[in-house]
């Protein structure tokens, strides 16, 4: 996890905006010694960060390496809360896993587990998830939201908003989301959603909202069998996209929509989610635990569950399902 008087650092940089900050101003904010500062900008160099020194100007940060560490997360992170407490992995089998276990051992809300590469992702209804090493952004993000678990699944409703904002913000590509979660782009995957609960019948303690986006895959990059229903932010943009930057963004129009769900309730996330729900009014097979349901997809209650209206005019309101556009 990062040290204060780094974050204190990065935050410099991020307002000095390219330019010189003499080392007895960075002295004086992080309170600690011309050497020290030394020190703490050789370790940036070691990173991979490259900062300029110049006798009589200070130091300047030229540029960050692409690499999603909480270094180049909170280089110029705009939010309150969330993104602030990262824990960075090169590999791990599932940020998902780590984020269990630190939610449970106290980790305040706003706390992000993120990896350069998963080696046993997981999608929702425990489907793998491809997540190969520098090429997307595998996160796992902590919130501890005051409300009663069966409004939890909300969340991932606003989880697929604010991804969608962030890469419409980024990359200039307006996503699609299909209920509750996937977000496509021209008809193929790109971000996989995933929500769990850690919670008693009546109080919710955590929940972990995991993100897997593929970012700046190439054709190459994904296996036979999904190289028809996948694609990447790069391939659809034509150009590669910087994840770190991408990460800071979906963290503060999260933040935003949180915020604005913790005061307002649900129905200002469910109007921008249906301005991006590609499901809605379209002829849709659901596919749930007790059947399969095949019908006009109306929409989304107040509380974000699918209505379903069937051939013989009956509205089946779904709560949990995998669903097929029909072509």
């Amino acid at each position: 996890m990062q040290s204060e008087t780094r974050k204190k650092l990065l935050k410099l940089f991020a307002e000095a905006n390219g330019e010189f900050i003499s080392g007895q101003k960075i002295s004086d904010q992080l309170g600690c010694s011309r050497t020290a500062v030394w020190k703490h900008i050789e370790d940036l160099r070691q990173e991979g960060f490259e900062v300029e020194a110049v006798r009589r100007l200070g130091y300047r940060l030229k540029s960050a390496p692409d690499k999603v560490t909480g270094n180049e997360i909170q280089l110029g992170l705009k939010t309150k809360r969330l993104g602030w407490n990262v824990y960075y992995e090169e590999s791990v089998p599932s940020t998902q896993k780590i984020a269990h276990k630190l939610a449970h051992d106290g980790a305040e809300e706003g706390t992000l587990v993120i990896a350069e590469e998963q080696t046993a992702g997981r999608g929702r209804l425990d489907r793998s998830w491809h997540s190969p090493k520098g090429t997307g952004i595998w996160m796992s993000l902590i919130l501890r939201p005051a409300i009663p678990p069966q409004q939890a699944p909300q969340l991932t409703l606003l989880a697929a908003v604010a991804v969608s904002q962030g890469i419409q913000e980024v990359t200039g590509l307006v996503p699609d989301i299909k209920w509750p979660n996937d977000i496509l782009l021209n008809g193929k995957k790109a971000v996989g959603i995933l929500t769990e609960l850690q919670a008693d019948p009546d109080q919710v303690h955590a929940v972990i909202v995991g993100i897997g986006i593929n970012v700046n895959q190439t054709r190459e990059h994904f296996p036979s069998e999904l190289a028809s229903t996948a694609t990447s932010l790069a391939l659809e943009a034509g150009k590669p996209v910087n994840r770190a930057q991408l990460v800071q963004m979906i963290l503060s129009k999260f933040e935003t929509l949180y915020d604005q769900y913790l005061q307002h309730g649900f129905s200002p996330i469910k109007l921008l989610w249906e301005g991006y729900a590609v499901t809605i009014g379209k002829e849709v097979v659901a596919r749930t635990l007790s059947g399969t349901v095949s019908g006009v997809a109306l929409g989304i209650t107040d509380t974000g569950t699918l209505k379903l209206r069937t051939k013989d005019g009956d509205i089946h309101y779904i709560y949990s399902a995998d669903i097929e556009i029909k072509k």
